[in-house]
Order: structure tokens, then sequence, then C-alpha cells
């Protein structure tokens, strides 16, 4: 592995399972300092930090509702007591889907979650970052394939709110690039997680693999390798870009 990200400061949110685990020990394996923020789920969390400092590299745990300023800020505060005061890549990884519920099924409050949670958090964090985030920062948004293409049945909020990180990924590429700063996304298509085994058929995964290019889902694995190359200086003239990782299942 390489050290590109040799002491760079890294805050992933939704960084403790999943892809947000495989994206927090990629980075850490590559030299960054990872700051490993979880909302719910703190026993696979610690478990990232844990295998991060297993073997050899630095990372901190921090519990922090990304959709409430409060708790942004505290994640802010922690990262700069263990780091210094720096963020060099800002992965806005938590989010999810709640739930599939039609238009008739939905009502506001679902969508106020929905969005609060993948679009809202991703604002949050942000914003509070901004003052550390120095020329050659980079941040990643975390969008979805549903966001090219409007999701499956019951998804219509979920697929809105990564439209909306699509597009505040473009605006804040334009507004931030003159100090330095590259803001891409990713838009994963079916990678085999956890939030697939819980909102997606069986029978849909496979029919949906099978009319994949390359005829299987993705892993988070590959998801952080993309990741580790927009965080480092590899992508150094890539902004404002929605990179999707779907195995050439939907072409943007």
């Amino acid at each position: 592995m390489t050290t590109r990200l040799k002491d760079k400061v890294a805050i992933v949110t939704g960084g403790g399972r999943d892809i947000g685990r495989s994206v927090s020990l990629r980075l850490a394996s590559e030299g960054a300092k990872v700051v490993v923020n979880y909302c719910n789920d703190e026993a696979n969390a610690r478990r990232t930090v844990d295998d991060i400092l297993a073997r050899g590299g630095t990372a901190i745990l921090h519990r922090a509702d990304v959709s409430r300023s409060a708790d942004v800020a505290g994640l802010i505060a922690a990262s700069r007591q263990a780091f210094g005061d720096r963020i060099d890549i800002l992965v806005n990884l938590a989010g999810g889907m709640v739930a599939r519920k039609s238009l008739d099924d939905m009502d506001e409050a679902f969508l106020d979650q929905v969005m609060n949670l993948n679009f809202k958090s991703a604002f949050l964090v942000t914003k509070a970052a901004r003052p550390w985030l120095g020329s050659g920062a980079s941040i990643i948004n975390f969008s979805s394939q549903a966001g090219r293409d409007g999701g499956g049945p019951g998804a219509s909020a979920y697929a809105s709110s990564k439209g909306a990180l699509m597009t505040f990924t473009r605006a804040l590429a334009k507004e931030l690039g003159p100090q330095g700063i590259r803001v891409n996304a990713l838009c994963p298509g079916l990678i085999g997680t956890t939030f697939h085994d819980i909102f997606s058929k069986p029978e849909g995964r496979k029919a949906t693999a099978g009319n994949t290019p390359l005829r299987r889902e993705g892993n988070a694995d590959e998801v952080a390798a993309a990741v580790a190359f927009l965080a480092s200086n590899d992508a150094s003239f890539l902004t404002g870009v929605n990179l999707d990782v779907n195995g050439g299942l939907y072409f943007s």
C-alpha cells in the first residue's frame, strides 16, 4: 500500500461499518490520521478503530449524529483536539434510506428525516469543517446511482436526497475551487453491504448483478479505493465530478 496520504487528517462520517469501515481502513493504510464517526453502531465502529490501530495506523472514534449541528460541532472539535487545526480529507458518507415508501405512504416528517440524514448532514459537516480546510484539501460526498436514475420502487425521497448531493458537489466545487479545495462525489451502484441486505430483495439483487456488464455486485473495498484516489494528489485536477462506481450498470 502507498503512503500518498501520509499525515493527512481525515474525517469519515458513518465510518464504522460497511463502506465506511472500508474507507476508514483504506485511508489509514495510506497514512492518513482518521476520525471515525458513528451514530448508532458503536461496536462495529470501535472494531474499525481497533483494526486501524492494530495495523499501525492512527485513528480516533467519535459519536455524533451529523444531522444535528451541536453534534457536528463536537465532531470537528474532537478532530482538532486529536490532530490539530486542519482537515485535509472530509468524507461525507453518513446516510441511509430509512424505508421504502411510495408517494402516497410518505408524509412530511419522513421526507425531512431522509433529507436530513443524507443531505443536511453533509451540509452541516462541510460548513463546520470549512475553516479548517486549506488549499489541497479534498471533500468527497457520497451520492448514489439512485441520484442519477431515481432509484427503485419506494426510493423517491432517498434518490432525491442523493440527487441534491450531486448538485451540492458541483456547486461547492465552483465555490471552493479558488481556495484550492476539491469537491467530488461517488455514486455507487449495487455494492454488497447490509444496506442491500435490508432494502433489496435477493432476486432483485441477482437480476441487477446479472445485468451489470461485469456480471457481479461491487464490494466496499472497491469503493474505498475510489475514495483514496479522489483524496490524493493523483486526482489533483478533478473537481465537481460525480464518479459512478457501478460496474458499468449505468452510464452518466
